[in-house]
């Protein structure tokens, strides 16, 4: 920011009503380190005041019990306010995050517009009322399935994708008609908090959407354990996402846990190398590679490993670091100097454990942004499936290359791994890739391609990176309560089976 450049401050929103605190977060563009804007930081007490809110306003009936159109016709006016107010949301994303502004309005920002229309046209199309078929015995009887909205749901969202991943789990909540708490993470709040605003300007009533950025230790977890809150979405570590699992089962609410990876992207020795590698390093380096599905772990056939680590280090020594406001930059800085501090640490690492950096491998300088947190695109070769690099997640733009024998040992580790939560398949031969495809333990399979994130099919990971799905065609279904209603056709006393315990109820 430039001197004299007044710092905008973000209160919290909760109950309609901006909120503030004796405690302040500080938002630091990662390009610079420079303070550019800061927010109210909440707690306990203010999760508190925010389900309490949500409450009252799911108890008014204004959006809980509106007609399913009216709730879709918001939802699509805040999509279309989103998409005239996208220069703004993009800077709100990249000030805080270090995203490049490609990146934020293809995907971080450019996203949630089309995101939100789909999940209003779930909405319109949801069946919150089924008949069932009609019951003769023991006695006539007609059941209806009813879907009826949860109450007041939690959101706890990541910093990496702030806006898009809250909707992911606001907007589906919001669509069946509950009220939602969002606690977004203290580093990356403030496109959500603009959301607050922009989405009661459009309709939603006051108290339906609130938003507390805050300490995930305080803040978050007094959301995931708190006894209004019915249902919890996360999307974070898989460490966290643990500690959330434990604190929700106090009050045995339902969670739908989006956790971490460590994607493999298999290269079979019939690929297409002009694609694969591309689509490797776009699998890998997309966003400084924190990207929850990032493909991390580069699996090559014997017969190709030289002549790929070749072109592949060529083409990666074309990606240009630099401002994130440039539509020429490739690739901006990670989030913050304890994500860099871990990074390096990783990539010494696997030095120590003996494998090679053939790029990078260290701290990168962007001229202009001395003060910045830029590591260098790095790619290792010689890795072994059990070296840190291999097993954890980095969240950078590291790149582990394992060599294999075998489609069977390929296969096999791809699957080593806690981890399942995207991989990807590259050959030239279809019917090859997509049986491959069948045995990889992964919630998505993307043959030759990366990153390909589709509002219309379900999202989610096998082991530990999670617990359910967002996304998709049954993207509403976890943010309901099922109630099955049983009116009784049989008329008489005679017709039902109370005699089975009052036989001699006459006598």
């Amino acid at each position: 920011m430039t001197a004299g450049t007044t710092v905008r401050h973000f209160p919290m929103r909760i109950g309609g009503h901006d909120v503030d605190t004796g405690e302040v977060l500080e938002i630091r563009d990662p390009q610079n380190d420079e303070l550019v804007a800061t927010a109210a930081s909440g707690g306990a007490s203010a999760i508190d005041a925010a389900v309490d809110a949500g409450r009252a306003a799911f108890d008014d009936g204004s959006w809980s019990r509106a007609t399913r159109e009216h709730r879709a016709s918001v939802l699509r006016a805040i999509a279309d306010r989103l998409g005239e107010r996208l220069d703004e949301m993009v800077e709100l994303e990249i000030m805080a995050n270090g995203a490049t502004v490609r990146q934020a309005t293809g995907f971080h920002v450019g996203y949630c517009a089309p995101h939100l229309e789909y999940f209003a046209g779930l909405a319109e199309r949801y069946e919150f009322e089924t008949p069932m078929p009609r019951a003769t015995f023991p006695v006539l009887g007609q059941s209806t399935l009813r879907k009826e909205p949860i109450g007041v749901v939690g959101a706890i969202a990541p910093w990496n994708f702030p806006l898009l991943l809250s909707l992911w789990k606001f907007a589906p909540a919001l669509a069946v008609g509950n009220s939602v708490v969002l606690k977004p993470d203290e580093k990356t709040p403030l496109s959500a908090l603009e959301f607050a605003r922009i989405a009661e300007e459009c309709g939603l009533p006051p108290g339906v959407f609130n938003v507390v950025p805050g300490p995930g230790p305080d803040a978050g977890a007094r959301l995931a354990s708190h006894p209004g809150v019915g249902k919890i979405g996360f999307t974070g570590s898989t460490d966290v996402g643990r500690e959330i699992m434990r604190l929700a089962s106090g009050t045995v609410k339902s969670v739908t846990l989006e956790l971490g990876g460590k994607s493999p992207a298999l290269v079979l020795d019939d690929a297409d190398l002009d694609v694969a590698v591309d689509g490797v390093l776009y699998g890998c380096m997309l966003y400084s590679g924190q990207v929850c599905e990032s493909m991390t772990r580069l699996l090559l056939p014997d017969s190709l490993h030289d002549e790929f680590v070749e072109r592949m280090v060529a083409r990666a020594s074309t990606i240009r670091l630099g401002d994130t406001r440039d539509w020429e930059t490739d690739m901006g800085p990670v989030v913050s100097r304890k994500q860099k501090d871990r990074i390096l640490e990783l990539i010494a690492s696997g030095k120590d454990e003996g494998a090679t950096a053939v790029l990078g491998g260290g701290e990168a300088r962007v001229e202009g942004h001395e003060n910045g947190h830029w590591i260098q695109p790095t790619i290792f070769t010689g890795v072994r499936n059990d070296m840190r690099i291999a097993r954890e997640e980095i969240f950078g733009p590291v790149l582990s290359v394992i060599r294999y024998g075998s489609e069977a040992e390929g296969i096999a580790l791809a699957n080593d791994t806690q981890y399942g939560l995207a991989s990807s398949v590259w050959s030239a031969d279809n019917s090859r890739a997509l049986d491959v495809a069948e045995k990889i333990q992964a919630g998505s399979v993307w043959i030759n391609d990366a990153h390909q994130i589709n509002c219309e099919v379900p999202f989610g990971g096998y082991k530990q990176s999670g617990v359910g799905r967002e996304l998709g065609p049954r993207a509403l279904d976890p943010y309901v309560e099922e109630k099955n209603v049983h009116l009784d056709l049989s008329g008489t006393r005679e017709a039902r089976p109370y005699d089975v315990l009052l036989s001699h109820a006459d006598d």
